[in-house]
């Protein structure tokens, strides 16, 4: 009844870990529990039980470690770029918004910039006159 995954790298669904566990829970209570392979002895199954709560356990540890620095390098992140677009400011402040400084920060000449142009109002066949009330 032994089998091996064949995908190792698989999570086991909480249901399956579930009923592993209830299943060693009920092994506890047989009391005269001797296999024929020495391999699946309930001193086994409690080490293995032991060591994948730990691995669990170290798991949920590191995530959280992992959670928190990545809130570190969005913090900072964000902190960097704050005072970017304030360097950005003091730089037109100081020297033009159509100056060669502001176009080295990464701005737009206000020179360059395109003109805004008026739009023609779309031709759907409605005239002041036709239009339904």
């Amino acid at each position: 009844m032994a089998e091996t995954s064949g995908d190792m790298n698989r999570r086991l669904r909480p249901a399956e870990l579930q009923a592993d566990r209830d299943a060693h829970d009920a092994l506890k209570g047989i009391s005269d529990y001797k296999p024929a392979n020495a391999a699946y002895t309930a001193a086994n199954v409690d080490a293995a039980r032991t060591a994948m709560e730990a691995g669990q356990a170290r798991e949920v540890q590191k995530q959280a470690e992992a959670d928190a620095a990545r809130d570190e390098a969005v913090r900072s992140e964000h902190a960097y770029h704050s005072l970017l677009r304030g360097v950005k400011d003091q730089v037109v402040a100081q020297y033009g918004r159509s100056s060669d400084q502001a176009q080295a920060v990464g701005l737009k000449k206000e020179s360059e910039r395109k003109r805004p142009t008026r739009r023609p109002k779309p031709d759907d066949g409605t005239t002041p006159e036709n239009k339904p009330a």
